[in-house]
């Protein structure tokens, strides 16, 4: 028996600049019936096994432009060239104080 194909807009009112692939749920391909074991088995891999049809195609489409991306492509990401205040302690210098009073405290004994 020959599955119909059946496509979006013939039952539902859809977009004119919708892509085919809506359209057409039948070009969908790589959904299959793998037995797993029902103890393992979880209500996403029931939903993901089955095709879908024509009621859970979407009936419009507004694809975004690739404008901000473009922009950042030309002018690069965000430097912050502020002037940095922080006040920065080498983990090196701080053991060389520490082992310089280690050093101190023993001569004094």
């Amino acid at each position: 028996m020959e599955e119909q194909r059946v496509q979006t807009c013939a039952i539902y009112r859809t977009d004119p600049n919708l892509p085919q692939r809506f359209n057409n749920p039948n070009c969908f391909h790589g959904y299959s019936q793998k037995i797993c074991n029902p103890l393992y088995r979880t209500s996403n891999q029931v939903y993901g096994s089955r095709r879908p049809t024509v009621h859970e195609m979407p009936t419009s489409f507004k694809g975004t432009t690739c404008q901000f991306s473009e922009l950042m492509l030309h002018s690069g990401m965000y430097q912050d060239h502020g002037f940095n205040t922080s006040v920065e302690r080498s983990q090196v210098t701080a053991a060389m104080a520490t082992l310089n009073k280690r050093v101190k405290l023993r001569k004094a004994n």
